[in-house]
């Protein structure tokens, strides 16, 4: 290699150095009500980047960032201000509190069936099932007679060797996961929102809640804008398709 093949090399090395990097980083935390008791779930988090998530049972949440973001909350289409993650003393730990109106909450507790309330429950009727994972080998240390040793848990290889139960098990779990995320569709596209955007009757609605019900992870992910949006768009595909099927008779 030539001196000038050896100056090219280290200057396309150096002009890598001095590239913008775009930081990531982790804001996670909990959500609460006024009252900074209750925690809540299914709360929009989103980020100017264009990152989204929501609250879990536990009112908990975790979303990538950039350094120069900042992140914002929606509950019940109420958006919260801003807040910079620059600004933010501890992004680890960025607990927040809504000023829910107490109507609101009054409301989800006398509801008979109530999906946050529900949900919760369900995670805590069913905690060993939601929690279950797969037995693995874990070394352990032990002390003896010839000073310390290393071994593998007992239990974890019995546990290991039970196929039948860790199949159910795992199963079991991954029905009632799948079970919760299509109660949490029906949560948040219901037929009460659908019809306040498109003023369809009962017999349409039934039919565009089936052919347009969104996935799991859209309706986790999407804003109250860009949900409402999807179901306004939707709304005038099934308009067009029902005005060609009254030409076709």
């Amino acid at each position: 290699m030539n001196k000038q093949s050896i100056y090219i090399f280290y200057s396309c090395l150096a002009s890598l150095f001095c590239l913008p990097a775009h930081a990531q980083f982790k804001v996670k935390g909990t959500v609460y009500d006024s009252s900074r008791i209750y925690p809540l779930e299914a709360v929009t988090v989103l980020s100017t980047s264009g990152k989204g998530t929501f609250t879990n049972s536990m009112g908990g949440y975790e979303i990538d960032v950039r350094e120069k973001d900042s992140v914002w909350f929606s509950y019940l289409g109420k958006p919260t201000m801003k807040f910079s993650v620059l600004k933010m003393t501890d992004p680890l730990h960025f607990d927040i509190a809504l000023h829910i109106n107490v109507t609101v909450l009054k409301g989800v507790t006398v509801m008979p069936h109530d999906y946050r309330l529900d949900s919760i429950q369900n995670r805590r009727d069913y905690a060993k099932v939601f929690d279950f994972e797969r037995p693995k080998l874990r070394p352990t240390m032990g002390g003896g007679a010839g000073g310390v040793g290393v071994g593998f848990d007992l239990d974890e290889i019995i546990r290991m060797f039970q196929f039948r139960r860790n199949k159910n098990m795992l199963k079991f779990q991954e029905r009632l996961v799948g079970q919760e995320h299509e109660k949490f569709i029906d949560h948040r596209f219901n037929k009460q929102l659908v019809r306040r955007l498109t003023n369809l009757n009962s017999e349409n609605l039934d039919s565009f809640m089936v052919i347009y019900r969104p996935t799991y992870q859209f309706t986790l992910l999407a804003s109250d804008y860009e949900f409402q949006s999807y179901i306004k768009k939707c709304y005038e595909y099934f308009k067009a398709t029902e005005a060609r099927k009254e030409k076709s008779f």
